[in-house]
């Protein structure tokens, strides 16, 4: 599918870019090839094949949840620049 200047000038129209004449020459000849390969994807049999959204399987990996002792809130509150009820005292951030 070949796309003219006045085809790019309306899709950076919609798109909100703006796009010098040097530049719309030489996308027109950009996204024409690209609607081109596109045609050719589309003549590959692909019966049989089932939809992915991924060429590889994806497998979450987790770790079983283990109990496990925590620091003393003391240790933990060590270094923080404000302490307060025993938790961290930070600046009012929202107006």
């Amino acid at each position: 599918m070949k796309l003219g200047t006045e085809d790019v000038e309306h899709i950076a129209l919609l798109a909100r870019l703006g796009v010098s004449r040097d530049d719309l020459e030489r996308f027109s000849e950009q996204l024409s090839n690209i609607l081109e390969n596109f045609e050719i994807l589309q003549g590959v049999d692909t019966t049989g094949v089932p939809p992915t959204s991924h060429p590889v399987a994806l497998t979450n990996v987790l770790r079983e949840d283990e109990v496990a002792p925590s620091l003393p809130p003391a240790d933990i509150l060590a270094n923080a620049p404000r302490e307060e009820e025993g938790c961290f005292r930070v600046r009012f951030v929202l107006e």
